[in-house]
């Protein structure tokens, strides 16, 4: 480890406030700009997507004030932001702003996933954040308008249902639209990030460093490019291909679910087949779940279809520790095609892995529909699937038909801003060669067009979310650049092995 660190590296050196520094943006009123974060322990209910089991002792939670609108901040119209805090072990040097993505995704409970890293926690304060629109911030809604997207199968190629599902998909835009109101149109990454730095002068520093995950990519590069001299140091994990549209980023989807499903995930679940009983190679697992599907589309489980399924099952792919869960959930599908008593456990197991809430998913359409052009029509996307298809992305190719929410978006987006790295401290970007959600070939380029970025791959890994995720080597690097400020060259490190089930 030591020795793949020493090889061109340079210094950043980030620090707390400066004597005398203005921590405020300009500009930023003073009933927001003087708030004090009144910290207080943090209880259960304040923490939506706490994993079961998650110690929060330590964890403290605060709120904020911030303008509805950023480009009206004088018009005091309130939004509230949830946040919390994991106090440095030590003299805190600095602050590390988390989020896990989405976009839209709750991350007040975050720091608790850092715990683990000694080094880390013995300078910084580790911040949370529920963003504006989700969980215990001003929330936004979508009233289960999405919901319907999810069932209807666009393997099913007849020319009514997939017009069905292109109705479907306007409503739930019209629909999303009409609940969201106002508010929707403020839920963008340039309403966000500015949230961010008022809390980065709350906090008191010159400037922050930042893990973001996934959705937190996109939300990281845009502060860096926005606020480049408010910028610590910047972890990049499991990046999106933030230097072009939603649209680009999430139609790679397809190729990224197909490869981790056919190269990781059935060829493990063939490697257990004494286990599972699902075919003793990886083609043999897919084709013995093909006849499952099959049988699933014809006779669902109470309104549970394959799509449903199919929607745990992507989810499920981000990590490679829920490998057994997801080999058992299909066991329980297959054996209740099989056995009609056993359908009330599959439903129930089904239901269980697919939970999102209101507010999640409202955050994330008018997110992704509320910023940069999407581009297409009802007939281009239907040849778009097709072709998916056609190319053997089952998994997830055809379903670019039902996410087409953003085609229908009727409220002019707002247009994205160029990102080129130009000006900004060196980032690091950290992806897996198999990560499903956010493809390694999106985050390459998104590297080679970020000046300064860094890139570190982790090689033999699909994971999703890789730092503070049991990888020491990826730890090292990362807490080095982190506290230390040595900005790795680029170069990759091996991944962990899979699970034994």
């Amino acid at each position: 480890m030591k020795r793949l660190l020493a090889a061109g590296m340079l210094p950043v050196i980030v620090g707390g406030l400066l004597a005398g520094a203005t921590p405020a943006s300009a500009g930023v009123p003073a009933h927001y700009a003087e708030q004090k974060l009144a910290w207080h322990p943090c209880a259960a209910e304040e923490l939506i997507s706490l994993p079961p089991g998650t110690d929060i002792s330590g964890l403290e939670c605060a709120t904020y004030r911030t303008p509805r609108d950023w480009d009206r901040p004088h018009e005091r119209q309130d939004l509230t932001i949830a946040v919390s805090r994991l106090k440095a072990t030590g003299p805190s040097t600095a602050s590390l702003l988390t989020n896990p993505g989405g976009p839209g995704g709750p991350g007040r409970w975050q720091p608790t996933m850092f715990r683990g890293q000694q080094k880390l926690r013995e300078h910084q304060d580790i911040i949370g954040i529920d963003v504006r629109g989700t969980g215990k911030s001003t929330n936004v809604t979508c009233r289960g308008a999405v919901d319907a997207i999810r069932q209807l199968d666009p393997r099913d190629r007849d020319p009514r249902n997939l017009d069905q599902i292109l109705a479907t998909t306007e409503h739930a835009a019209k629909s999303c639209q009409s609940a969201g109101g106002e508010l929707g149109s403020l839920i963008t990454t340039y309403q966000t990030i500015r949230d961010f730095d008022l809390l980065r002068a709350l906090l008191g520093r010159e400037k922050i460093n930042w893990v973001g995950y996934s959705g937190g990519t996109w939300l990281g590069a845009h502060y860096a490019q926005q606020f480049p001299q408010r910028t610590g140091r910047f972890v990049l994990d499991s990046s999106t291909e933030f230097t072009t549209d939603w649209q680009k980023t999430f139609d790679q989807q397809a190729v990224g679910f197909e490869r981790r499903w056919r190269q990781d995930f059935l060829p493990w679940l063939a490697r257990y087949d004494a286990k599972y009983h699902f075919g003793t190679s990886g083609e043999e697992a897919r084709q013995t779940y093909e006849r499952v599907r099959y049988a699933l589309s014809r006779n669902p489980m109470d309104g549970k279809g394959p799509m449903q399924l199919e929607f745990v099952i992507v989810y499920m792919l981000y990590k490679k520790a829920t490998f057994p869960a997801l080999a058992d959930l299909l066991v329980k599908v297959r054996d209740a095609m099989e056995n009609p008593a056993a359908k009330a456990e599959a439903k129930a197991a089904v239901e269980a892995a697919g939970d999102f809430s209101d507010a999640q998913d409202a955050t994330f359409w008018n997110t992704v529909c509320g910023e940069g052009k999407f581009i297409g029509t009802r007939e281009s996307r239907i040849r778009e699937s097709q072709r998916n298809l056609d190319r053997g992305l089952l998994l997830a190719g055809g379903g670019i038909l039902n996410a087409s929410v953003c085609m229908f978006w009727d409220k002019e987006p707002r247009p994205l801003p160029k990102l080129d790295g130009k000006g900004v401290p060196p980032v690091l970007i950290v992806h897996s060669e198999h990560d499903p959600a956010t493809t390694i070939e999106g985050a390459r380029r998104a590297h080679a067009k970020f000046a300064n970025s860094r890139m570190l791959t982790v090689t033999g890994e699909g994971d999703h979310g890789l730092y503070a995720d049991g990888n020491p080597a990826v730890d090292e690097i990362v807490n080095a650049y982190l506290v230390d400020g040595i900005v790795p060259a680029d170069q990759s490190v091996p991944g962990m092995p899979l699970p034994v089930p």
